[in-house]
């Protein structure tokens, strides 16, 4: 199998738009919602959401910070590799607050854990959602579903789903590509 483009382009920004309408018609005006992006790759997506966001509904507020979850990954510590943490952007209590974690791609479930592990270190929010632009459906390692999501795909273990941004250096594209096993 050779690489599949599954979104570019215009559906990609059709894609963040129709996650921004469903961010808004669950929480309106945003009082008590923090949007929380997963360092390293769903930081550009949350960035891009909270633009957007702002943009519809004139809103300037929207509570936003980044999270990095590499100390509470379950790997952590039994590999060689040095774990280089991303810088945190958090400079709020999450007490009481609906968060709204986002992330890139939800695979297995792991690191979606681990930021639920970072989260309550800034207190405990009245609920947490998860938002992400690609759900690989059946590879979960646990319990773990997106309460909105832009596209699910089916995919091999083996296969990768790369998403690259535009403020990244690249273009608005998501593809899979075979991973040979």
């Amino acid at each position: 199998m050779k690489e599949r483009i599954i979104l570019e382009k215009k559906q990609f920004q059709l894609t963040l738009d129709r996650l921004c309408y469903q961010l808004i018609e669950r929480h309106g005006s945003f009082a008590d919602v923090a949007l929380v992006g997963m360092q390293p790759r769903g930081i550009f997506l949350s960035r891009r959401i909270k633009s957007r966001l702002e943009e519809i509904t004139g809103l300037k507020d929207v509570l936003y910070g980044e999270l990095d979850i590499a100390f509470y990954r379950d790997d952590f510590r039994r590999g060689n590799e040095h774990i280089i943490p991303s810088e945190l952007k958090i400079n709020f209590s999450m007490s009481h607050k609906q968060v709204v974690l986002i992330d890139d791609v939800l695979f297995t479930g792991r690191t979606i854990r681990s930021a639920l592990d970072a989260i309550t270190d800034f207190g405990r929010p009245s609920r947490v959602e998860l938002l992400v632009l690609i759900d690989r459906l059946y590879s979960r390692d646990l319990p773990i579903q997106a309460d909105y999501v832009g596209l699910t795909v089916d995919t091999r273990a083996h296969d990768k789903v790369k998403v690259e941004w535009k403020e990244h250096g690249k273009k608005d594209i998501v593809q899979i590509l075979p991973i040979k096993p």
